[in-house]
């Protein structure tokens, strides 16, 4: 197996306090000098939020460089600009900015093609992930991951942090029939991992990338680390300056909002602000007055969360009347848990319920999403008497499995030197 790490990280006692700067991977490369793409001609697997810690994006920091050749642009959903909207198939293109050539990995190809990846030598992949697992940026990189190491070609991940922090999990693990481009992987909906670390798991263990196991064991990754980042940062403890993903996720608020609604406006008729200033964070249900909706929701008593009534704008400029969803208590918050009590007020409010009128192609890409045969089956036949605290409490215990299956590929930890002394020596280096 060939794997080249290049890490860099600070171990400090669990209850230390680091003053370190932090800084990305993509920093860190250009730290190096480009010692591990140096002289190669480079694919760049990227988006509008692939830039450094001065704000300069990862296309740019490598064309300017003559330390590479970077020859080819690719670009997930909504391409490499982040203007395409969700769930829409992205063209080939030549780029007007670099005049280098754009393949779409979310239009006619998800997986690089072998004439994609042919005059290159490495794919360098600097993709900013929120954290969940229905977010398509993590399935992108498995696909590229897969392409690269069936054709011999390198993969380089530039890490970044995962804005959710590194100890949130929440939500279902995916069952296998339910695996698609939006569950791409076997871990809960919200993962607690970043994506460097997601692509080691992936290269080590057996079964998770869909290629031979010659082509994973020979397969060439890289990881440049974060500087600095620990499980416990969440965003604004980078010092970052947060930059939409994707559409809908323009704000740290949306961010946290993606896990709490997304799952629960799928179905029914909760709308979760999208086309508002506050997409993921701003309900309303109609048939329901703003204070129905906001004393239905204060009486289910959701640990961290409390709702204010909001009047916002939409992108047409009319006034919408909602409830805001106020996230203030990080520990006791639960990422997961309002978008399934969601479910059981819609299917309080409305009759027949909407999970039991479900058309076929609407079950399936709801199972997709959620990735729980189990949960669909109550909410069909339960309905309003749905037992969501159940399955959460279940949930939690599986998530906390899938944790100590996969921590042995954390590559952050605030640790003590007995800890730090007994990882994997490739893990105990430093620069």
């Amino acid at each position: 197996m060939k794997f080249f790490p290049i890490f860099f990280l600070s171990f400090l006692c669990f209850n230390s306090v680091s003053e370190a700067k932090f800084s990305l991977g993509i920093d860190y490369l250009e730290e190096t000098n480009f010692g591990i793409i140096k002289g190669k001609k480079v694919g760049l697997l990227t988006h509008p939020a692939g830039k450094n810690g001065n704000g300069k994006s990862t296309v740019e920091v490598l064309r300017s460089t003559s330390q590479v050749d970077l020859v080819a642009l690719f670009g997930p959903e909504h391409g490499i600009y982040g203007d395409e909207k969700a769930a829409v198939p992205v063209e080939d293109k030549i780029d007007q900015k670099t005049g280098l050539p754009v393949f779409s990995l979310y239009g006619k190809f998800r997986k690089p093609t072998a004439n994609m990846l042919a005059k290159i030598d490495c794919l360098v992949i600097d993709l900013q992930d929120v954290g969940v697992r229905c977010y398509t940026y993590i399935s992108c990189m498995r696909y590229a991951m897969e392409a690269c190491f069936e054709e011999g070609v390198q993969v380089v991940v530039l890490d970044r942090p995962n804005p959710l922090g590194g100890f949130k999990m929440a939500g279902p693990m995916i069952d296998k029939k339910w695996m698609s481009y939006v569950g791409a992987f076997p871990m809960p909906f919200v993962h607690g991992m970043t994506i460097g670390e997601i692509a080691l798991w992936s290269k080590k263990e057996t079964g998770i990338l869909k290629i031979s196991e010659k082509a994973r064991k020979e397969g060439q990754l890289a990881i440049v680390p974060m500087k600095n980042w620990s499980r416990n940062m969440t965003w604004p403890g980078t010092g970052l300056k947060w930059i939409p993903t994707s559409p809908n996720i323009p704000t740290l608020d949306s961010v946290a909002g993606y896990p709490m609604t997304g799952l629960g406006a799928q179905m029914g008729k909760f709308k979760h602000g999208i086309g508002t200033p506050q997409p993921f964070r701003f309900l309303t249900y109609e048939g329901k007055t703003p204070t129905e909706l906001k004393n239905a929701l204060d009486a289910i008593g959701l640990g961290g969360l409390s709702f204010q009534i909001k009047t916002l704008q939409d992108s047409s400029g009319k006034s919408v009347t909602g409830v805001y969803i106020v996230l203030k208590d990080w520990q006791s918050w639960r990422p997961t848990e309002l978008a399934f009590h969601m479910m059981k007020l819609a299917a309080k409010w409305e009759t027949p319920s909407p999970f039991s009128q479900a058309k076929e192609s609407e079950i399936t890409l709801f199972n997709k999403h959620v990735g729980s045969t189990a949960w669909w089956t109550h909410l069909f036949q339960s309905g309003y008497s749905c037992e969501p605290e159940k399955f959460l409490t279940k949930w939690d215990m599986d998530t906390a499995a899938f944790r100590n299956s996969v921590k042995k590929y954390y590559l952050y930890y605030k640790l003590c030197e007995k800890v730090f002394a007994r990882l994997p020596r490739y893990l105990r280096k430093s620069s």
